[in-house]
């Protein structure tokens, strides 16, 4: 495929991505296929010589189309939203022609510690790289060649500062004006929160090792103990069995959230057993029920004992730009680190979850490597980022290029004004649950996600969702709370409006009425 060919098949493909993005709300929320399904499909091996650009969109209609769960029709109530829009996907679509492995800012090249040496300046006019003589630059001897791209890096610092703003998060966690904290995009909030532990392991490591230099590695890895609600995610549990640590889950209160008196309990009698408490991670907006853990009850305990405190809020973050919302985020000052997801609920397609830390030589301690290959001129200086150091992986997509574009084509203001639509959705569909006696309420629904069952038994419940799913109009999924079986519906898509979810509910309470009536014979 040559670029006039490119050009051709890209507006095809463009046109085809609004078609489906257009016409999604006529398709099957959820697929009707069974595993394996596409294998008899398609060949056995790939094609010894090329098919055609129309035979491959043929066979997407055909073979994957099928086999697709639409996330974004406005019929698709489960999970949590998972967001798409329009500038979101062009700016994919750039990082995909620039095509660069973000993992530093990017160098010079130079043969001696005194000599001027040339650096990429700019892109001219046309497209091709201008250089430029660069006395200032000198990199130590043996030269050394880096340009993974600096524009990534720098886009990247400014989204972070641009979105830390938004929330109004502390001024530690922003990178301007020479602070020690900053932000950078991960993959997930699952990686977030690996990142966060496999941190303050090492951190805790160090400062234990500093006052008693005889401790091994090991012998402090035994004893370490890491905390978290027992609503919180698994990916918390994970992040526990891949960092090699204990993970013990804090009992929630009546409102499913972390307190105090359940933590300090824990703490002491951890502590007294021999353990190192060292790691706490507190969820705003949990994925069962959107329940909060209290955090100006449980920070400043942290802050007391020396236990870094992660914060995951991955859906509900996005809340926070809006004023009426931000007071869920208080207590955000006792953390050490703060991560959401902006591919959930703020208009940017996934990949990117937004990472800030207060400190983040608490990260580069943890995580730089220096080979040969990778060093540059400018890697001591204090001017400039290289993310390779804040994460697991080496390489990374240009991922703010997402956030630049959907932050300024929305505006803070059309970005509030979508949240607020999302939650506005939910308490109608609240509404309706409460003004039929079959159905309850099962916690305060603050955001957009709404837990709500029959009363009655877990097994009628269970016999609702498998109707709702197998009817495949509508997709939901469940949670359990404590001891009850719950249907979680949650507003996820952008085009979602007050008709689906009517219609949506008008759906649920004749399956219901079925339920019910097969109940009694």
């Amino acid at each position: 495929m040559n670029a006039s060919e490119f050009r051709r098949r890209g507006k095809e493909m463009v046109d085809y991505m609004a078609n489906y993005m257009e016409g999604i709300e006529g398709r099957q929320v959820y697929p009707d296929v069974e595993p394996g399904y596409l294998r008899p499909l398609i060949p056995a091996a790939a094609p010894q010589e090329p098919d055609t650009f129309e035979d491959i969109i043929n066979d997407v209609e055909k073979i994957i189309m099928p086999g697709v769960t639409h996330w974004h029709s406005p019929y698709f109530f489960a999970y949590f939203p998972t967001a798409s829009s329009y500038p979101a996907m062009l700016a994919d679509m750039l990082c995909g022609a620039i095509g660069c492995i973000g993992f530093s800012w990017g160098c010079c090249l130079g043969r001696g510690s005194n000599q001027p040496i040339r650096c990429v300046q700019s892109l001219g006019a046309g497209g091709s790289l201008e250089k430029g003589l660069a006395p200032a630059c000198k990199p130590p001897v043996p030269p050394y060649l880096e340009a993974a791209s600096p524009a990534c890096t720098e886009l990247e610092t400014v989204m972070m500062d641009w979105l830390g703003k938004m929330l109004e998060l502390p001024k530690a966690f922003l990178n301007e004006k020479a602070g020690e904290g900053g932000g950078v995009i991960q993959g997930s909030a699952s990686e977030a929160t690996l990142v966060a532990l496999l941190a303050a392991r090492t951190k805790v490591i160090h400062r234990l090792q500093a006052a008693s230099p005889e401790l091994t590695q090991a012998a402090i890895m035994e004893k370490l103990v890491a905390y978290s609600s027992d609503q919180a995610h698994s990916s918390v549990e994970r992040a526990g069995l891949i960092g090699g640590v204990k993970l013990k889950a804090i009992p929630s209160d009546g409102n499913f959230a972390m307190r105090a008196s359940a933590l300090q309990e824990a703490l002491e009698r951890d502590k007294a057993a021999g353990l190192i408490p060292f790691f706490m991670v507190a969820t705003l907006g949990t994925t069962t029920c959107c329940s909060f853990d209290n955090l100006l009850e449980v920070g400043p305990i942290c802050n007391k004992e020396d236990i870094w405190l992660h914060v995951d809020a991955a859906y509900a973050g996005s809340a926070f730009i809006c004023p009426e919302f931000r007071h869920l985020l208080n207590g955000v000052e006792f953390a050490d680190s703060f991560n959401f997801n902006p591919h959930k609920w703020l208009l940017v397609n996934f990949d990117c979850s937004a990472m800030w830390v207060k400190k983040r030589t608490d990260l580069t301690g943890a995580f730089r490597l220096d080979p040969t290959y990778l060093k540059h001129s400018h890697q001591d200086s204090g001017l400039i980022t290289d993310y390779r150091h804040w994460q697991i992986p080496l390489g990374r997509r240009f991922r703010s290029l997402k956030m630049w574009f959907v932050f300024r084509m929305y505006g803070v203001k059309g970005l509030q004004a979508y949240i607020r639509k999302h939650v506005q959705l939910s308490h109608e569909f609240e509404s309706l649950v409460r003004q039929d006696p079959r159905f309850e309420i099962c916690v305060e629904v603050i955001l957009g996600l709404v837990c709500f069952r029959l009363k009655g038994s877990n097994k009628v419940n269970e016999a609702l969702l498998q109707r709702i799913n197998s009817a495949k109009k509508i997709h939901l999924v469940p949670c359990h709370l404590r001891d009850k079986f719950v249907l979680r519906f949650a507003i996820c898509s952008r085009t979602v409006e007050s008709a689906h979810v009517q219609r949506a509910w008008e759906h649920i309470k004749e399956l219901a009425a079925d339920v019910l009536r097969a109940e009694r014979e």
